[in-house]
């Protein structure tokens, strides 16, 4: 089973950016391919979102101190670098969550994700120009890596 999983807040400007593209991996796929779905609370409900999938795919925004717009792509199976860690605009770090799961064995087989450098965490903003631009790179490169789609 697999899983596209976009994390984030939408009313926090470019922490939305998880959210906006799993709302278009969504559209573009059949339910009975990819389920999908939408975390805008807190990063450890990941460790139940994810329950039964063999393969996910999560999407977040990252504040690293990285230019605004790069994507970040990583392998959960490898360990996510200390560069990550304490560093994501949730209490707990997506990197945190990982390691648990991992440490209870509740981290699905397969788990990579992109971080995506954010600009602009302002309340009530839209996404910034940059993280736009990364949210149709990374979008496009899931549903071609996904092989589904309309």
């Amino acid at each position: 089973m697999i899983f596209v999983i976009g994390i984030g807040n939408p009313d926090r400007g470019d922490d939305a950016v998880g959210l906006a593209i799993a709302r278009r991996i969504k559209d573009a796929t059949n339910p009975a391919e990819v389920t999908v779905r939408e975390l805008a609370g807190d990063q450890l409900a990941l460790i139940d979102e994810w329950a039964g999938a063999t393969e996910v795919y999560l999407v977040d925004a990252v504040c690293s101190g990285g230019t605004p717009g790069t994507v970040y792509k990583f392998d959960a199976c490898d360990g996510l670098s200390e560069r990550f860690r304490h560093r994501g605009t949730h209490t707990f770090s997506l990197a945190d969550v990982i390691e648990l799961a991992r440490a209870l064995g509740r981290l699905p087989r397969q788990v990579a994700g992109f971080g995506i450098e954010g600009a602009d965490f302002t309340i009530g903003a839209g996404l910034s120009a940059e993280v736009a631009a990364a949210a149709d790179e990374v979008s496009a490169y899931l549903l071609t890596s996904l092989k589904v789609g309309v």
